[in-house]
This record gives structure tokens, sequence and C-alpha cells, in this order.
């Protein structure tokens, strides 16, 4: 029996963790000995736990759920597993999922401070930047005042996904907003609300229906 999960790999097929590169997709990846989360075993995971872990690369795996496979809050663990296929995750759209995420809590910040625009800003410069549509100091400086922001507000979390969409890397600007966009949503089933909508989002940007 298989099942369809995501890895998410460094540049070049690389284990974020591990260092070791995964085999070509058309080979099963297998481990030997007793399975261990974090120590020994394949780890993949689905699209709600995918905020854990985004890197460089998103991947379609196929995974072996005959043989040792279980789920840890954060991840499933198993021995036999194999890529499918590499999905569309880079530098445009992990930074337009940042800025979705940011935008979809900002009402948190402007219903409190509806005169300061600048986490508003900073959410379109992340998005035209991704766009191509302004340069890397535009983007700086909308960041800087998103950075000005949430100073001036510590008590909420929306302006911070704002921050942390216009930030300069743009994986590490998706997993931070969406961590800060979930904050932001104030109580448990708020906030997995926001998971439920920012796993619908991911999918779509990644074109799978589910996994």
């Amino acid at each position: 029996m298989t099942g369809l999960y995501i890895k998410w790999l460094k540049t070049g097929r690389v284990g974020p963790y591990s260092g070791e590169q995964w085999p070509d997709p058309r080979y099963w990846l297998t481990v030997d000995g007793p399975l261990e989360a974090c120590r020994n075993g394949i780890h993949v995971c689905g699209l709600y736990e995918s905020f854990e872990w985004m890197s460089d690369e998103a991947w379609l795996a196929e995974v072996d759920e005959t043989d040792g496979f279980w789920h840890k809050p954060s991840k499933f663990v198993c021995r036999r597993a194999r890529l499918v296929e590499q999905l569309p995750w880079n530098e445009r759209t992990a930074r337009l999922f940042a800025a979705d995420c940011a935008k979809h809590v900002l009402h948190f910040f402007e219903d409190k401070r509806p005169r300061d625009d600048r986490p508003r800003k900073a959410i379109a410069a992340a998005r035209d930047y991704a766009e191509g549509r302004i340069t890397a100091a535009a983007r700086a400086a909308a960041w800087d005042a998103a950075q000005a922001a949430a100073w001036d507000a510590p008590q909420a979390a929306a302006q911070a996904a704002a921050w942390d969409a216009a930030q300069a890397a743009a994986r590490a600007a998706a997993r931070a907003a969406a961590r800060a966009a979930a904050q932001a949503a104030a109580w448990d089933a708020a906030q997995a609300a926001e998971r439920q909508w920012q796993a619908e989002q991911l999918a779509d940007v990644l074109g799978l229906e589910s996994v």
C-alpha cells in the first residue's frame, strides 16, 4: 500500500538535516534497522505539517505504508519512499504564499491601527518584488517600515506576518509569515481555521488537491 506525501529538500534533492542527496525520482530509497524519528527513517509530511519543514524544494513523494510507517505530531516516518515529481515551489511562489498569509490576517492589525499602512505596503512590496515589478531596494525599504510597525505595536502578530513576508529570503519568509499569521488568530479555534486556510492556499500554490 502506498500514499502520497510531501518531502521538503534543499537545492539538488539534498536532505536538510542528513545532507544526503535523494536518488533520481525513478528509484526507491530504503533504510534498514529500527525506525526512530529524527535518527533513522525517511521523514515526509502532509500539507498541515509542511509549515514546520519548508525548504528550497518541495517534492511529491510516494511512500510505502506497509512496513514501519507511523505518524509523529509534525511528520510521518517510514522505511521506504521515492520522489515522484518536483512541485512548483520557488522564490516567486514562496514569496507570494507569504504575502497571502500576511494579508489574510492584516485586518487584526488594521482594526487597531487603521491609519498605519506600513504592513499593507510591505505585503504589496513582497508581491511586487516576487513578480519583478520593483527592485530589491524598494522591497527592503518596505520591510524596514513593517519592522518599525512591529516595534510600535508589539501586541499584534499580524504586522509581524507582513514584516516576515517582505524579508530577503523567500522560503524563510513563507515559513515565518505563516507562523506569525497563525499566531495572529488569538484563540485555538481561530488558529485551527487559519491553518486550514493556509493548507488550502499551499495546496493551490503546489498544484495539489490534498496530501
